[in-house]
């Protein structure tokens, strides 16, 4: 391959990845994977100025501006940082800025998030953006109020404009993923993404929920205030923003090297992600001296760490089947250990994803954990490729061969036949799931042996079980006590609530919260048949997508007999009224903490919430009572300071009968 089509086969790569990253936070590749091809066309476009593009991805910053927010036009441009990945990169950085001035520098921890300013009069917040292209950016006050890390008033009445980071720490993108797996929504690829995604939520109670957190780092036009930089960190903190700990002042570029081999030594025990350090010169007045370049500043840098990569082989691409269709295909590797778990599966989520990445069967591929979670494939080790074949999409269900179909506007596939086996069990695990029907004894293995030996076809074949009892009473692994105990939890499942029937169903584009949302509006089944697709449309926080596909399954006449039997059963279809104005839940709001020995957490919030209280996540003063279980930390600490009223699980239990 030539040169010229080298840089602009770079170009097109890293435009895609852009796009993905910073306008549809969906990364196709990652953050390690990106800096690499970055630095890759740097150096060619260096060693090969003859081939230089002004709208080159090295010299724009940032990606398109969402039309959902109103823009703002930043009083300075926010700049990006150019990349120095090994000693030998650092030491030039460093000595180019000396050939102009002798500086001293200040160290900082880089955290791997979405860039904000704040901008403050009379102390007193009034706007909030995302850098965007670095000259226009996005307004998300509203949703930068909700981190509680930000203050809305400042210690001193001044005005000023700060520039930060917004992150989510790992704590919060666990617990959002395991909420986003149980209402069987797509998981977040990594804590900089999902931050990413919350920030562009248009419902800042959302945002409020996802528990992110900031620091800053920058005064605008600092010289007002202070004369270097590490000044300007002090006083940010006295000003009452949260800066980050982890910075040092280094006099040369061998105190800067050791500070940074100190912060890699410490990224592995921080409750955030960090993917580097920044290094700065200390001395305001001498910015200006050492310049900028078009795109970023020379007296700046940032020192990227290595993420822990390791290399190993795809032994075969498989292919899963959700309950919905959706294919994803699978590498199956030689299992290889990173960051201290063995890994021998990674998603490739599509086909344009491996096409880009060009992924190939008995490709060596360097893998690594994306925010040291979930295993990725950084990119392929084509120096070891010998006579592998492109990769080529299967075009038939694995499962039930029926032709894939992939939908416009999506890059997913979809087996489309209703009875493919592999969405049947799909459904009916969810529908059984804990988050929906909560049928105990009805777990994954138990589905797989019932379907396979043909007692349960459907979900409407859970509720005519009890017609094969002593049939199943002889199968391997159950047994008299077994199905009683199954039969029983069958039968106690028709006590769910509509919003928990209609969220087991598994209607695409159909999750938890939006069943809450959909049944509280229309109270009822029959009500939801009687409604056009504009009444769907036009409550609040439900989309085209979601109402078109609630619309059409409401249309299938198959679908409309299996409501009707699971009606005949005894199952929910409308919500029970009931008269709680005099209920002491009622407006009162609660706190869970601890492990309950009877109740579920959801089981308890719904509980909660059917008497008309509210269920939140933190200990204020706002909170009416604390329901404490077994081991509660915190939580129940801080109730007991602020006299909050504590209920162990059996007085919650007599007060809901009340």
């Amino acid at each position: 391959m030539d040169i010229k089509t080298k840089i602009k086969e770079l170009r097109d790569q890293i435009n895609a990845a852009n796009q993905a990253y910073h306008t549809l936070d969906n990364p196709l590749i990652s953050d390690a994977a990106y800096d690499l091809l970055i630095h890759e066309l740097i150096e060619l476009e260096t060693k090969y100025p003859e081939y230089e593009d002004p709208s080159s991805p090295t010299k724009k910053i940032g990606g398109q501006i969402l039309d959902k927010f109103e823009k703002v036009t930043h009083t300075t441009s926010m700049m990006s940082l150019s990349n120095v990945f090994n000693r030998e990169e650092l030491y030039k950085f460093v000595e180019r800025v000396e050939e102009v001035a002798l500086s001293d520098y200040v160290v900082e921890l880089k955290i791997d998030g979405l860039a904000v300013t704040l901008r403050y009069e009379a102390g007193i917040l009034i706007q909030a953006a995302t850098r965007g292209n670095g000259t226009i950016g996005e307004d998300i006050t509203n949703n930068v109020k909700t981190i509680k890390s930000i203050p809305l008033r400042l210690s001193q009445p001044i005005s000023i404009e700060v520039r930060g980071e917004i992150f989510m720490p790992h704590k919060s993108f666990i617990k959002l993923n395991q909420m986003r797996e149980k209402n069987n929504e797509s998981l977040f690829a990594n804590p900089r993404n999902a931050a990413a995604g919350t920030m562009r939520q248009l419902d800042s109670q959302i945002v409020a929920q996802r528990e992110l957190d900031a620091f800053i780092y920058a005064i605008v036009e600092p010289l007002q205030y202070v004369s270097n930089h590490d000044e300007a960190l002090r006083y940010l903190k006295t000003l009452g923003f949260k800066v980050n700990p982890y910075t040092t002042l280094a006099k040369d570029k061998d105190a800067i090297y050791q500070a940074i081999e100190s912060f890699d030594e410490l990224r592995q025990t921080l409750p955030y992600d960090t993917d580097g350090a920044v290094i700065k010169v200390n001395a305001y007045n001498k910015h200006d001296l050492i310049g900028f370049t078009a795109k970023s500043p020379k007296w700046a840098t940032a020192f990227k760490f290595q993420a822990e990569i390791a290399e190993t082989t795809i032994k075969s691409i498989t292919f899963q089947v959700g309950r919905t269709g959706v294919i994803t295909p699978v590498a199956e590797l030689e299992p290889v250990v990173v960051s201290g778990t063995t890994v021998s599966r990674a998603t490739l989520h599509n086909e344009d994803y491996i096409k880009l990445k060009d992924i190939r069967i008995h490709d060596q591929v360097r893998i690594h954990k994306a925010g040291e979670i979930i295993p990725e494939v950084i990119d392929v080790v084509v120096s070891q490729r010998s006579n592998q074949q492109p990769f080529e999409m299967i075009q038939a269900c694995p499962i039930c061969q029926t032709p894939l179909r992939r939908l416009e506007g999506e890059a997913d596939h979809y087996c489309m036949n209703e009875s493919c086996d592999a969405k049947m069990i799909g459904q009916l695990i969810h529908f059984a799931s804990r988050v929906a029907m909560d049928i105990d004894s009805l777990g994954e293995k138990v589905i797989e042996s019932l379907y396979e030996k043909g007692f349960i076809k459907t979900i409407t074949d859970i509720y005519k079980l009890s017609r094969y009892q002593e049939s199943i009473e002889t199968l391997p692994g159950f047994g008299p006590k077994k199905v009683e105990k199954l039969l029983l939890a069958i039968e106690q499942s028709k006590a769910q609530p509509f919003h928990k029937v209609l969220f087991g169903l598994g209607i695409k584009h159909i999750g938890a919260k939006v069943s809450k949302i959909i049944t509280q509006h229309f109270q009822s089944i029959e009500n939801m048949y009687q409604a056009s697709l504009e009444d769907i449309q036009n409550i609040h926080e439900i989309g085209p997508e979601i109402a078109n596909s609630l619309f059409s399954t409401l249309k299938k006449p198959d679908f409309v007999e299996m409501i009707s039997y699971l009606k005949s059963v005894g199952l929910h279809f409308e919500n029970v009224q009931k008269d709680i104005k005099k209920h002491a839940f009622n407006g009162k709001t609660f706190v869970l903490t601890g492990k309950l020995e009877n109740y579920s957490r959801d089981q308890a919030s719904d509980i909660i919430e059917s008497l008309g209280g509210k269920v939140t996540s933190s200990v204020s003063k706002q909170t009416d009572y604390v329901l404490a279980g077994s081991d509660a930390g915190s939580k129940l600490k801080k109730a007991e300071t602020l006299g909050i009223q504590i209920l162990d699980e059996a007085t919650f239990k007599d007060m809901t009968h009340a």
